[in-house]
């Protein structure tokens, strides 16, 4: 046996417990995988259309800003409601709900294309489409925290933890996989001929999200509940028999001193967490840019190419953004898991691509558009991928909380939540900038927000290149 398999959860007797952990993670792996993946086949399903909204349904360039806003808005909300509920009951109840929740909530914004309701009363369409969407995107906001914590409830032994960055880096290609996937179903409905309406676009994702959410209902959410003896379920142990003791020490009956599992932590408890609070912050304004594309893309390719090429194209930036997770997880466990620094470099990079996009956006090549949006989603998506999983896990990792599984959805919740929120506030502008300066004017605006989110992390950065000058690290 193994010297790490002797010493990870305790003892010989152990080895079956960590046999048993390692058979499980990968079905734990596959199951969360697939719910992202879903969540995101649904959303990016909108922006293949945001095109084909504006000009057959109605819907006016401030309705599609403030759809993405209103987006963003109630998935920060739902971020951190989420995450603390993944935390306080089944997470993997809470992960199906959010399925069946998307699936129905998009079918019901279908409803209202069938329908034709923007044209028949654009303030009650208006209102109706602002109402779904926005629970839609509560919905949608449990894959991140409640995804992670599953995952960090599984992948809780010491090789799993030296290589966290790696797993999570091939973890979150979900989003981009269920990207690609909405983009080509999107560009193949496009393409029949005769054309297929645009809103089945809308409907196969939506049926796709309710059938997943019953497979997502069968995971096994925590090995404890397997009956596998982990190092947190170890803790608790000894932190039971020491109470026992005490008790008994007392001359009281130790047998009254039970187990109450552990307990979640409170919302101030994860912002008192050090750089927490910071890495919220910054990935608000880096989810800015991320979202930018996200919603918008198709749409500004729209403007030189049919919508079938559009989103072809616009596939290339979520095929950049799968590796990006990967090299930006695998770099930082090379560098002892300074990731910071790893995602300052991206950030850096990517500000020079769109100062090129501000100034040549309206005269690029397919093929240029091509390998540049491939580049720019490599950019973007591994810093994104990263803070919501490994450095998320790493954070909720801190000897404050050791012992307790019940901190990772909170703490992503938090994160991926005041990233939403301050992103959906940017995202307002999009819409208009567009409208009234043109798409460089977005560019430089995106420039801006990188800049700043960047700037932020620059404590943890140098700390992370100069441990030796700082007093304290996260």
């Amino acid at each position: 046996m193994s010297e790490e398999k002797k010493t990870l959860l305790g003892s010989d007797a152990d080895a079956e417990n960590l046999k048993k952990l390692r058979a499980y993670q990968p079905v734990a792996f596959a199951i969360t995988f697939g719910g992202y993946l879903m969540a995101h086949f649904s959303r990016k399903s909108y922006s293949t259309v945001k095109r084909q909204l504006e000009t057959q349904a109605g819907y006016s360039p401030l309705l599609l800003s403030s759809m993405d806003t209103v987006f963003m808005a109630t998935y920060a909300i739902g971020n951190v409601v989420n995450g603390k509920l993944g935390d306080t009951f089944n997470p993997t109840t809470i992960l199906a709900l959010g399925l069946f929740g998307s699936g129905v909530t998009l079918f019901l914004i279908n409803s209202l294309i069938w329908f034709d309701i923007e044209h028949k009363s654009e303030i009650l369409g208006s209102v109706l489409i602002l109402g779904f969407y926005s629970l839609f995107g509560f919905a949608q906001a449990t894959g991140g925290p409640v995804g992670t914590a599953v995952m960090g409830n599984w992948f809780c032994d010491k090789r799993s933890e030296q290589r966290r960055g790696l797993i999570f880096g091939f973890w979150t290609c979900h989003q981009y996989v269920g990207d690609v996937l909405a983009q080509f179903v999107s560009a193949a409905i496009f393409a029949t001929n005769p054309p297929l309406p645009y809103w089945y676009c809308l409907l196969i994702p939506a049926l796709a999200n309710v059938l997943w959410g019953f497979v997502t209902a069968k995971l096994v959410p925590d090995p404890a509940q397997s009956g596998i003896i982990t190092p947190e379920v170890k803790i608790r142990q000894e932190k039971l028999a020491k109470k026992k003791a005490e008790a008994t020490e007392a001359g009281k009956d130790a047998a009254l001193v039970q187990d109450e599992g552990p307990k979640p932590i409170t919302f101030i408890g994860a912002f008192q967490i050090p750089m927490v609070a910071q890495y919220a912050i910054a990935f608000g304004f880096f989810k800015l840019c991320n979202y930018a594309f996200f919603f918008w893309l198709p749409y500004f390719l729209s403007n030189t190419f049919d919508a079938a090429t559009a989103n072809i194209i616009a596939a290339a930036y979520s095929f950049g953004m799968m590796p990006g997770g990967i090299i930006v997880g695998v770099v930082s466990d090379m560098l002892g898991g300074r990731r910071a620094v790893v995602i300052g470099v991206f950030m850096v990079i990517l500000m020079a691509f769109l100062a090129v996009f501000a100034a040549y956006s309206d005269h690029l090549s397919s093929t240029a558009f091509v390998g540049m949006l491939f580049c720019m989603g490599t950019l973007v998506g591994g810093p994104n991928n990263i803070i919501t999983s490994a450095v998320a896990a790493d954070l909720a990792a801190h000897p404050s909380v050791r012992g307790s599984s019940k901190s990772l959805g909170t703490v992503t919740g938090l994160i991926n939540g005041t990233g939403a929120l301050i992103s959906s506030i940017g995202l307002l502008f999009i819409g208009p900038l567009q409208d009234k300066f043109g798409w460089s004017s977005v560019w430089v605006y995106m420039f801006c927000c990188t800049g700043m989110g960047t700037l932020l992390m620059s404590t943890k950065i140098y700390s992370e290149l100069f441990p030796a000058r700082t007093s304290t690290s996260a």
